[in-house]
């Protein structure tokens, strides 16, 4: 049988598009758990949940890559708010609204330069939950 313990957070993203690193946050969460599965869901649809490196400007990269494909002008049908809000509709099909990760002794199992990230390109909601999900069997 599994167990489920959940958590939300709130994070303030601001008025330009970021990436955020929850990996302190998620670590908090964690403490003291044993082994299982962190589920990390953006209940939102305009973000999304990423895994990737930071502060050595992979995450200024994601956003950049993120402007080519997702350009803030006039093309999109989806349309109120800011300019170009159509594209964060858009974005959660690219940077999914949730990653699942394991945990290893209370401990979240990442590579070495791998952070958990929220990314959000939606200028017009500067304050964004994500749920924090652990998961365990027995």
């Amino acid at each position: 049988m599994e167990h489920v313990d959940s958590e939300i957070i709130t994070v303030r993203t601001g008025s330009q598009p970021v990436v955020v690193d929850l990996t302190s946050q998620a670590s908090s969460f964690l403490r003291g758990r044993g082994d299982g599965l962190l589920h990390v869901f953006v209940p939102h649809a305009t973000a999304g949940i990423a895994v990737l490196e930071t502060g050595a400007g992979s995450d200024d990269d994601l956003l950049a890559a993120l402007a080519d494909l997702l350009p803030a002008d006039d093309r999109w049908k989806h349309r109120h708010g800011s300019r170009g809000h159509g594209r964060s509709h858009v974005m959660p099909a690219l940077v999914p609204p949730y990653a699942t990760l394991p945990v290893i002794g209370g401990q979240l199992a990442l590579g070495t330069w791998q952070s958990v990230c929220l990314v959000d390109l939606n200028v017009d909601n500067h304050d964004r939950q994500v749920r924090f999900s652990f998961v365990t069997s027995g």
